[in-house]
């Protein structure tokens, strides 16, 4: 197989929400793999350090402030990395939060702020980049879910149903988008440590239970992930569209602490 298939030089990518975690290893592995990289926050200043690490890559990097809660600011960063690059070829719709309360506590301001930043915020942010795309007659689009894009878990009601969406709204852009050269993808890690649920890897006790559930026995290193979103925005993936790609060491199969007897006669 040629290295040619996962080679992205000359192309440029979109990754929202790179001011920290998940996002930062998704545009360095993109940039290793040759692309030039437009970074994205709702602060631009959040972003200076991380502009000059890709620089020192060797790659062009711009970054632009962008609030995916806000049309309008939707809209300048699409003009703005057209202005910058020209033609996009690859976007990484990973901006996201998380609201973490039993379901009985979450309040209708908790709703809305998940759902329009994870859910609201990844279509229109597709929409308005798409634009060009389907223009140009070629696009990658990721669309980053969880391993909660197909399992449910207690105190994550309004993610659940983001990430959950988010599996059906790649499906549906597949379909919209594919006669155009366009391939949406779903990205969906399973469980790895970042800022959003660092709490929860400081008990010992639920890391050895999450632990005992993943079937590879170890949460995911963020390194885990450069595969999977090079595959997807590389050639390499030209027939795949619609699909949601889980990335979690096997937990969503479904595993659970074995019970062994102590003594095999019984």
């Amino acid at each position: 197989m040629s290295d040619a298939l996962f080679d992205l030089t000359g192309q440029v990518a979109i990754v929202t929400g790179t001011s920290r975690g998940l996002g930062q290893y998704f545009a360095r592995a993109l940039a290793r793999a040759g692309a030039d990289l437009v970074l994205t926050s709702r602060r631009r200043d959040s972003l200076r350090e991380f502009e000059q690490e890709i620089r020192s890559l060797g790659r062009r990097s711009v970054a632009i402030e962008l609030d995916v809660r806000d049309k309008d600011s939707i809209a300048h960063m699409a003009r703005a990395a057209e202005t910058a690059f020209g033609q996009i070829h690859i976007l990484v719709n990973n901006a996201g939060c998380n609201v973490r309360r039993a379901a009985l506590d979450v309040t209708w301001d908790d709703w809305n702020t998940v759902l329009d930043t994870n859910l609201r915020g990844s279509f229109f942010v597709a929409q308005a980049v798409a634009r060009g795309m389907v223009a140009h007659g070629y696009g990658r689009i990721i669309n980053i879910g969880s391993v909660t894009s197909v399992f449910g878990f207690a105190g994550l009601g309004p993610y659940c149903a983001s990430r959950g969406g988010i599996r059906q709204l790649t499906m549906s852009l597949a379909d919209d988008w594919g006669r155009h050269g366009v391939t949406v993808n779903c990205l969906a890690p399973g469980w790895f440590k970042t800022d959003q649920n660092k709490v929860l890897y400081e008990d010992p006790e639920w890391v050895e239970y999450l632990t005992d559930r993943i079937p590879v026995k170890r949460p995911g290193l963020p390194n885990d992930l450069d595969g999977a979103v090079v595959f997807l925005a590389s050639e390499a993936s030209r027939y795949v569209t619609g699909q949601t790609l889980l990335v979690d060491g096997g937990i969503s199969t479904g595993a659970t602490r074995a019970t062994v007897s102590r003594n095999p006669a019984k």
